[in-house]
């Protein structure tokens, strides 16, 4: 069994470790549960193949093979269009992979994505799911949406811990050199002119989701280089300006600044600017993240079943499904299918892919994430610095930091949840899963709350519980040359009556890409429908 300090050093580091264990008396810690994000039953049906064949089929219209976002915005998008036939199936407890949330007596909080950007002008069925939620207040004088004000991220957003105080924002600019701010400025109109590109058709080079991307070779490019060397190549080398950069792929790739596409790294920082020198489009967020999101797309899916789906292939007659329930194997015969789950689960499962060479060749991988949530009876001391924020980051730390769960309903005081994310940006993602094999809640609790306590004092004795998930295959990462590779931009092409649905079409792990591709799959599907 791996010791505390073993772990602690594997996930922070050595000298937070040694901080750690010297700084804290011999643990107790809290109590707690190591959540199932469905993936041991997942590798019992599909990678072992384990899977009895039904006796008998069930006629549908529509099987959706994923509970996500993208399988539920593809129920949701069908529904509206007056498809209701359309059974999801979904190997875990609850819908929403890793948009899902929770609620205690204090508050709601997250399990994994925490906000979305507020919708252009063009963003039309962004704004439709946001109307159906009542969440949109108006339109400005170039008819984007207005966010309901109780939706945009309350101040402050952000902040940062160093050495021993907060400060606002996410750029250190506290000791900052006039060499820093210069080579911040230089980033920053880099970012406004990618920002007010736009291409012979008028196309953003960078904007959500990214089908609404410009093609020109000129930004399609950037692909081929990482993220550190366009920095380099424009003598981009303050440390802080890195680390920002670096904190950026984090945060939303799970990589480092090193291995990151460029476009990706790019991406980040333009998508949100309609143009040079405008204010970023706001952030919108619940104290339980996206989860209202995934419960209102999840009111379409009137017929839903738990199951681990072992197969899909089609003949004349339809798409057949089987897959396996707590009761035993199932079938469904589907007119359309939306097989809406990670590339590397379709290729096992749906035969065309499994019979297709050029499948492996397709770049993908996949980075781990953990999740931890910290319930406190109380708020820690207030150190020096910046208020308390939605978003609070360690500059030296490995993991994220957290994000706080009663922000956004203006409780600053009292009893909360805090959200630790910790992502594993090694290269070698399967390295990384297995260094952590076996690691139960007591090995996550002690790493986040030896993290945390260097920035609040006293933590400890205010955490009633800590609950745990660890999303092996968390989310598609952006390295190099894989988001315009031509396997990528192929991979959305439907196979006869199979359609598919997933962020790893886009390459980037982000709602509005699983809701782009959801809506793309049942336009597809709803047009297939109508002129059979």
């Amino acid at each position: 069994m791996t010791s505390r300090r073993d772990f602690l050093t594997l996930l922070l580091g050595a000298p937070m470790a040694a901080w750690a264990c010297r700084a804290s008396r011999p643990p107790t810690t809290p109590p707690g549960q190591l959540l199932s994000t469905g993936a041991e039953l997942g590798h019992r049906w599909v990678r072992d193949g384990r899977a009895p064949a039904p006796q008998t089929f069930t006629r549908h219209q529509v099987v959706v093979v994923g509970g996500g976002v993208a399988g539920l915005t593809a129920a949701w998008a069908l529904a509206r269009r007056g498809v209701r036939d359309c059974v999801v199936l979904e190997l875990d407890e609850q819908l929403g992979g890793t948009a899902r949330g929770a609620s205690s007596a204090v508050t709601p909080y997250p399990w994994g994505a925490h906000y979305i950007v507020a919708p252009t002008a063009a963003q039309h069925e962004l704004t439709a799911l946001l109307t159906e939620l009542g969440a949109i207040e108006g339109y400005d004088d170039h008819g984007a949406p207005i966010v309901d004000e109780a939706l945009r991220c309350r101040e402050p957003e952000e902040r940062i811990f160093y050495r021993g105080r907060w400060y606002e924002g996410l750029y250190l600019r506290a000791g900052a050199s006039a060499d820093d701010l210069r080579q911040l400025d230089v980033f920053q109109a880099e970012i406004d002119r990618w920002a007010s590109w736009r291409d012979a058709s008028g196309a953003r080079a960078f904007t959500l989701p990214v089908s609404q991307c410009s093609q020109d070779p000129e930004v399609t490019g950037l692909d081929r280089q990482s993220f550190a060397a366009w920095l380099d190549e424009r003598e981009l080398r303050s440390p802080r300006l890195r680390w920002l950069c670096d904190y950026a792929c984090r945060d939303d790739y799970g990589l480092l600044a090193s291995s990151t596409s460029a476009w990706a790294g790019l991406f980040y920082f333009a998508a949100r600017q309609t143009g040079a020198k405008v204010d970023p489009q706001p952030v919108v967020t619940w104290p339980d993240g996206n989860f209202p999101l995934v419960r209102h797309l999840a009111e379409a899916a009137v017929t839903r079943v738990r199951a681990v789906v072992s197969s899909v292939t089609q003949g004349p007659d339809g798409a057949r499904v089987v897959a396996h329930t707590d009761a035993g194997p199932v079938g469904f015969l589907a007119e359309r299918v939306i097989v809406a789950v990670p590339r590397f689960v379709a290729a096992k499962i749906v035969e065309p892919l499994r019979a297709a060479a050029a499948v492996a060749s397709a770049p993908s991988d996949y980075g781990a994430w953990a999740v931890a949530n910290l319930h406190l009876r109380d708020r820690p001391r207030q150190v020096m610095g910046a208020p308390r924020a939605w978003d609070n980051v360690l500059y030296q730390s490995k993991s994220l930091g957290y994000v706080t769960a009663t922000h956004q309903q203006g409780r600053d005081v009292g009893p909360t949840v805090l959200t630790w994310y910790y992502p594993f940006t090694d290269d070698d993602a399967a390295g990384a899963r297995r260094a952590i094999s076996g690691a139960g809640q007591p090995e996550w609790a002690e790493t986040a709350l030896a993290d945390l306590s260097r920035a609040h004092p006293g933590l400890r004795d205010l955490v009633t519980r800590v609950d745990v998930a660890f999303w092996g295959h968390g989310m598609i990462r952006p390295k190099v040359g894989s988001l315009w590779h031509p396997q990528r931009l192929a991979a959305a092409t439907p196979v006869g009556r199979i359609h598919f649905a997933h962020t790893d079409l886009s390459g980037m792990a982000l709602f509005e890409e699983a809701f782009d591709h959801g809506n793309r799959a049942a336009r597809e599907v709803a047009l297939a429908l109508a002129t059979r």
